[in-house]
């Protein structure tokens, strides 16, 4: 199989895209008018479909399978730590404004039926973080 098949799926992923990409990179720019989670949240998208761009010049190198690999690991481990740091950092978030209207004497309006996701969800995201993009180079390397 070519390897240009594979280059131009991803770039047409990467095209589809951008309504993930063009919002982060705007809230990346926004610099300190947006929280700290946010921008956090924002870099991880961008470096998940940095490392998804990436793949492409590879492809199209012919580069060796392991290469392609080990970039698509590498980016998805860093797009996750990324996520889980911005997780934590929105918690924190969350925890500080509360401290501030209970300071005020407010007490803060809740929708039922909402709960914080627990470990569990922590542990999904970090496992759809790492594994999706894995499945995906799989699936590329599968046809060569």
């Amino acid at each position: 199989m070519s390897h240009a098949v594979p280059a131009l799926a991803v770039a047409v992923l990467c095209a589809a895209g951008c309504v993930w990409y063009v919002p982060a990179i705007a809230d990346v720019r926004a610099g300190a008018d947006r929280p700290a989670s946010r921008r956090t949240a924002a870099t991880a998208c961008l470096t998940g479909w940095g490392t998804a761009a990436l793949v492409i010049p590879l492809l199209l190198a012919s580069a060796p399978g392991a290469l392609i690999a080990a970039v698509a690991g590498a980016g998805a481990a860093a797009t996750a730590a990324l996520l889980l740091h911005g997780r934590a950092q929105h918690g924190a978030e969350q925890r500080e404004a509360a401290r501030r209207w209970a300071a005020l004497g407010c007490v803060q309006w809740a929708p039922a039926g909402r709960r914080r996701p627990g470990r569990a969800g922590v542990a999904w995201a970090l496992a759809a973080a790492t594994v999706v993009p894995g499945a995906a180079a799989a699936v590329l390397l599968a046809g060569r």
